[in-house]
């Protein structure tokens, strides 16, 4: 089960605490902070820039890792809980489904799979990770579904039509993003869902402080993230369903109005 987040991870209190619990993760966190480093300043306050260095430095040593899977069968499940979530509330093969930060088709694979052909469109902002997708493709024989893959820059998906996607889902993207990329896609995917249709995301939440650490990691209360979608004209409520589910990060369901 999800559970709340209630401990400022970017104190330094903490992050002394937790070294001195898990040492063996010392290096990787310094590895970490040198990143942070180095890509900040060549991205500046462009923070798709940013996260775009990070899942390039992930992908060279495994597609899976920087998806956030720390082992094949760690990536196998998790693309299963969310495909069998969207089942359970009624994702049928007719439906016409956008995934925003579709990684390597983690989950995709099976959305592909179960729907007809040209009814799957995903996006992502790193094209290191979209032609690892294009290998799961070839991997799991879904080239005849005729799957949309395109790299984007925001998320302001002007280049996709209005009214069109009956399901757009987002998972693990706005756990890595700060508010202002979370408002461009809540202010124009609107646009893009068909009347009826949701819009389903994930987010890290916790019950204390909003932070971020290394502007990889962002948490947030669940009543930042309502206010935020019902100022861009969207209809919005927590999913306690999902937090049943053994994942840490809780979620989120938008409509029209």
């Amino acid at each position: 089960m999800s559970k709340p987040a209630r401990t400022n991870r970017a104190t330094l209190a903490h992050r002394l605490r937790y070294a001195a619990r898990n040492p063996s993760r010392v290096p990787a966190h310094l590895r970490r902070l040198l990143r942070d480093v180095r890509l900040g300043r060549r991205a500046g306050r462009d923070h798709v820039a940013y996260y775009r260095g990070v899942m390039r430095d992930d992908a060279t040593r495994s597609a899976e890792a920087a998806v956030g899977s720390a082992t094949h069968g760690r990536w196998l499940a998790l693309g299963q809980m969310q495909f069998d979530y969207l089942r359970e509330h009624g994702l049928t093969p007719e439906d016409r489904m956008l995934e925003i930060g579709c990684g390597n088709l983690r989950a995709g694979r099976l959305f592909i799979d179960h729907l007809r052909p040209g009814h799957y469109h995903g996006v992502d902002i790193s094209p290191e990770i979209l032609l690892a997708a294009q290998q799961t493709l070839v991997r799991n024989d879904l080239r005849e579904k005729l799957p949309y893959l395109t790299l984007v820059n925001d998320l302001r998906l002007a280049h996709l039509p209005a009214g069109h996607f009956t399901v757009v889902h987002a998972h693990s993207v706005f756990s890595h993003s700060p508010l202002d990329v979370m408002a461009e896609c809540f202010s124009h995917v609107g646009r893009v869902l068909a009347p009826g249709g949701f819009f389903d995301f994930t987010y890290n939440r916790t019950e204390g402080e909003e932070h971020q650490v290394l502007r990889e990691d962002f948490y947030y209360r669940t009543s930042t993230l309502l206010e935020l979608a019902e100022a861009h004209g969207l209809r919005a409520c927590a999913m306690p369903d999902w937090d049943e589910r053994p994942h840490r990060q809780s979620k989120i369901r938008l409509r029209h109005r």
